[in-house]
């Protein structure tokens, strides 16, 4: 089943994410796949991870549970909406 997470929800939580005084961050969930996998995938995104790339990720993990819904939430998301924070990490050029 879908479950609709309001964009401002997943903007909050790449804002910790990207926070450097959070640092160290650890992302995990029950399994590790579906909760974590999405927040995940989108940060990926935001680092400029080509979207192959960001899925192969997303599936390697997720295995036989990978859900299309779930690629498509992170497809969808718009990283312009989070391009005036601070970036202080490395960006990847996937």
């Amino acid at each position: 089943a879908f479950v609709n997470i309001p964009q401002d929800t997943i903007r909050e939580a790449l804002k910790v994410v990207l926070d450097v005084g959070n640092h160290p961050v650890l992302i995990h969930c029950k399994r590790g796949k579906h909760r974590t996998g999405c927040p995940v995938g989108r940060f990926r995104k935001l680092q400029r991870w080509c979207l192959t790339s960001v899925f192969d990720g997303y599936q390697r993990f997720a295995a036989a549970k990978a859900r299309v819904t779930d690629q498509r939430f992170m497809e969808l998301f718009d990283v312009s909406s989070l391009k005036h924070l601070p970036m202080s990490f490395s960006c990847s050029r996937r």
